[in-house]
């Protein structure tokens, strides 16, 4: 079946699930109303179905390549870059004194996402620009905006973000790139970054690189790094590519998927740079770019989790394999029962990240437009939850796409398993799940808990309050909501920062799941309790929220027994 945006989940939760009106009922983005919302998100909708979903395959079957030095990208790809780039998608949120719409970061995110699911290699790219515009933004000078924001907004010029090299990926202050002041206000910029997304391209004019290295005098580690904005080609004096500076690709990656989107090793020698931000603040002015850039890419896992949904069920309510039990069925796999779980899994799952996700955009939304310490640490605290688990469950919906394809998911030709290859980097890049939980039980909890707390408050009072009319859904998920406080309560107790870290991962894990039944209850609420959302809320509460038992209890076990065997022992036969 072809691709079909879900222009109305996204409807549904922003009217009756995350409290989008709060946003749009702030001064800042009172003009983002309920008519504007939807007529952006059917739009970009059908851009996403008639544009991007026919390149889709392309990428995978014809990726880019590197040819004399030049990367030719797949076919199509140009065309859709140019569609993309008209309709104003790059630049949703992006400031209204450069060219931008200047809208939520939510109705961003929700574009962003369609795009991901419709084609993730492509919409990589203008999320790597969409990143630099605010890191700009923030950042830059005056100059350096007028000069860069206008190009980058209406997508004539794309970003990349450089961090990592060979011997400096988690660990990025060991970083080896230097620059060294030219004497009239640029730097000389030397060294090669590795992983680099859409390092370049042949359909826009200028590539422009946010790249981190480090002054002579810089500090070790990642106090010493200031961040450059190095082009591919110095503006001239009327603001147009020039002369090519000194940088080039040296090669592509070779990717499990992907392969639409081309990987660049890059190398600086002595490339032209203008400082971005302080000296010696490149992570900071990064960081301005990677925490949405983090949310962004839970959005392309739950983006990727809905095309490989839509893929399996278009081939279970076509493939006809065995008796069916259901009595006037359609005689196809979908009514088998493993094949039914498989489908109302992936679809729980989906809806439950997605309402995470737009929760925290909300939040992003609240905080920019009121300043409030509040919305700002609530987007802060569901950040790694969003990036963790939007990507944890497009790999697992991607995973079992594949296996409700049976034999011909491992089949090239059908398309499913370019899902799961595409998707699986999603978890690693923008800081791996890992370090996301990690964050979540350090420096998220660093406040004593104060804003986990506030979400499960949240929680428990609706939960309470439908606790009579809704007792199979809102029962369980109080007491849930009680087992996740004394999870919380033990982490924030702990001093030895290694016994949080050890439980990190089931920890996240079961904040999510709690999460995921609050947003199906309040689905479910916003129903009446009947119809296919209370029953998918059912289901999820039923049959997936359990889950958080055993990941919670894991979490709190500390970091001794991983350190029980030695490594020598872990690999003994």
């Amino acid at each position: 079946m072809p691709f079909r945006a879900p222009v109305t989940d996204f409807q549904f939760l922003f009217d009756y699930v995350v409290d989008f009106a709060q946003v749009t009922a702030t001064d800042r983005f009172a003009d983002a109303d309920k008519d504007v919302t939807e007529a952006i998100l059917s739009e970009a909708g059908r851009m996403c179905e008639e544009v991007l979903y026919p390149v889709q395959r392309n990428g995978d079957l014809q990726g880019a390549v590197l040819e004399n030095g030049v990367v030719r990208t797949s076919p199509g790809y140009a065309e859709a870059y140019a569609k993309v780039a008209e309709g104003g998608w790059i630049s949703t949120s992006a400031d209204p004194e450069y060219g931008g719409m200047g809208l939520p970061h939510s109705i961003t995110m929700a574009v962003n996402e369609m795009m991901s699911a419709a084609c993730l290699s492509l919409q990589l790219n203008p999320l790597m620009t969409q990143g630099q515009i605010e890191a700009l933004e923030h950042h830059a000078s005056d100059e350096i905006k007028a000069l860069y924001l206008p190009r980058l907004i209406t997508g004539e010029w794309a970003g990349t973000m450089n961090l990592t090299e060979p011997a400096a990926g988690s660990d990025v202050g060991a970083l080896r790139s230097k620059a060294v002041s030219n004497g009239d206000g640029t730097y000389a910029v030397s060294g090669q970054k590795i992983f680099i997304s859409w390092g370049d391209n042949d359909f826009t004019q200028n590539i422009c690189h946010l790249v981190l290295a480090r002054l002579p005098d810089g500090a070790p580690g990642t106090k010493g790094i200031s961040l450059f904005l190095v082009p591919k080609f110095l503006p001239d004096e009327n603001g147009a590519p020039g002369v090519a500076n000194s940088l080039k690709v040296v090669s592509l990656e070779h990717k499990l998927g992907l392969h639409g989107s081309p990987t660049a090793v890059m190398e600086y020698d002595g490339a032209t740079g203008w400082m971005i931000g302080a000296e010696n603040g490149g992570m900071r002015a990064m960081f301005t770019m990677m925490n949405n850039a983090r949310l962004g890419v839970g959005g392309q896992g739950i983006g990727v989790a809905e095309g490989a949904f839509q893929h399996a069920l278009g081939y279970a309510m076509e493939r006809k394999q065995g008796r069916t039990p259901v009595e006037g069925g359609s005689g196809t796999i979908v009514d088998h029962a493993d094949v039914r779980r498989m489908l109302a899994t992936m679809k729980a799952d989906i809806f439950a990240a997605r309402a995470i996700e737009m929760a925290c955009a909300v939040a992003i939304d609240m905080s920019t437009a009121t300043a409030e310490k509040d919305w700002a640490a609530r987007a802060a605290f569901l950040t790694p939850i969003a990036k963790a688990f939007g990507t944890d469950t497009g790999i697992a919906v991607a995973e079992m796409g594949v296996q409700v394809h049976g034999g011909m998911g491992f089949i090239e030709e059908t398309g499913a398993a370019q899902y799961a290859r595409d998707v699986r980097v999603t978890a690693i890049y923008e800081g791996t799940n890992g370090i996301q939980s990690m964050d979540l039980v350090g420096r998220k909890l660093m406040d004593g808990g104060e804003a986990a707390y506030a979400l499960l408050d949240e929680i428990e009072d609706r939960a309470e309050s439908v606790r009579a009319t809704m007792p199979d859904l809102a029962e369980p998920l109080w007491q849930a909501t009680e087992t996740l406080r004394e999870a919380t309560e033990w982490m924030v107790t702990q001093d030895n920062m290694n016994d949080r870290f050890a439980g990190s991962v089931p920890f996240l894990r079961g904040f999510a799941r709690v999460l995921g039944g609050y947003f199906h209850l309040r689905a479910a609420i916003a129903e009446g309790g009947t119809g296919p959302r209370s029953i998918l809320a059912q289901f999820y509460i039923k049959r997936l929220l359990p889950e958080h038992t055993g990941l919670l209890a894991h979490a709190v076990q500390g970091a001794d027994d991983l350190y029980a065997l030695t490594p020598e022992e872990l690999g003994a036969a």
